[in-house]
């Protein structure tokens, strides 16, 4: 891929290549045909996915950074998940040529790492120069509310770390609206895009499927011209919203996700409550096609949870110097 390739030639040294989920489709990490990658920071839990080989290489200390695909949250939940650095970048900035789709309109190239110097230097080579600078320093009240009290309480002191070290933090609500309207239309595009390009595949060649990825293509043939238009309508409203909020400087201190890694041993029935949970998070960034940068912040149960920050559409490089800041 022309990131890989942008990454040797500045000197990075391969390793190796990564697991993935089936279809980078999935938010755990689990694959049903290859195994699960260990998650080194939490080892009874999840690693998180689809990105997971690549979280869980960083976080064993196998290679200091690696690659990884971010569609609905492949980058930043295993970040959380396994208490690294991850970047989910601005859609578009990365070039995704010769990889493998899922969600065009959704998907991003990022990135993993242990600490935020390694983060910068991977994106001082791979991200556009000309960049926006996120200063305006926001925090997102609602997010925050949603938290459970001893996630809350995992992540305050890192949230007050970064007002501290980039400007103390305006209070604002990141939804206008009630939380399942965009994440509906988050999983229709979703649905319809991954539907479009690999159905025909998934029907002609019969491959054996998970049975959640299979399911996802049942569903996938049931969305409607007309459930498509008003997703992308309501896709476009939340998308404006979000693109005011932040104008060209804000700087949104965040929650990643509303707790930290699953356990192994979950039932089908938590795995889907998590993620449907998990999404209200994760789905703006996507939405709006913005970036989201995840600093490690604390622990819940003795596993790891992220705090992210957020920045208009460009400015990649802005957050990237903010989360070394404030980790310095």
């Amino acid at each position: 891929t022309p990131a890989a390739a942008a990454l040797l030639a500045a000197g990075a040294q391969f390793v190796g290549k990564t697991q993935t989920e089936e279809l980078a489709w999935s938010l755990y990490g689990t694959n049903a045909h290859f195994g699960t990658p260990r998650n080194p920071a939490a080892p009874d839990r999840v690693p998180g996915g689809s990105s997971s080989g690549s979280a869980s290489a960083v976080a064993a200390r196998l290679c200091d950074f690696a690659l990884g695909s971010d569609t609905g949250g492949s980058v930043r939940a295993p970040a959380s998940f396994c208490g690294l650095f991850g970047l989910r970048p601005t859609h578009g900035a990365i070039s995704l040529a010769r990889c493998m789709p899922l969600a065009p309109s959704l998907d991003t190239c990022g990135f993993f790492a242990r600490d935020a110097a390694t983060l910068r230097a991977v994106g001082d080579v791979l991200l556009p120069s000309a960049q926006a600078k996120a200063s305006r320093v926001m925090i997102a009240q609602d997010l925050f509310a949603r938290l459970p009290a001893a996630a809350r309480d995992a992540l305050m002191p890192m949230a007050e770390q970064l007002q501290a070290r980039l400007g103390k933090a305006t209070p604002v609500d990141v939804y206008d609206r009630p939380t399942a309207e965009p994440y509906d239309a988050f999983r229709i595009v979703q649905l319809h895009e991954a539907g479009t390009l690999h159905g025909p595949w998934a029907d002609s060649r019969k491959p054996v499927l998970h049975p959640s990825i299979a399911q996802r293509f049942v569903a996938a043939k049931k969305v409607t011209d007309a459930d498509v238009a008003r997703a992308r309508a309501a896709r476009a409203s939340f998308a404006e919203h979000l693109l005011r909020l932040y104008g060209e400087d804000g700087l949104m201190i965040a929650p990643v996700l509303h707790g930290p890694a699953p356990r192994l041993d979950s039932t089908a029935a938590e795995f889907e409550t998590y993620r449907d949970n998990a999404m209200a998070f994760l789905c703006p960034a996507g939405l709006a096609g913005l970036p989201q940068l995840v600093l490690p912040a604390g622990e819940v149960d003795g596993a790891p949870l992220g705090i992210s920050i957020l920045g208009p559409r460009g400015s990649d490089r802005s957050l990237l110097e903010a989360a070394l800041r404030a980790t310095a």
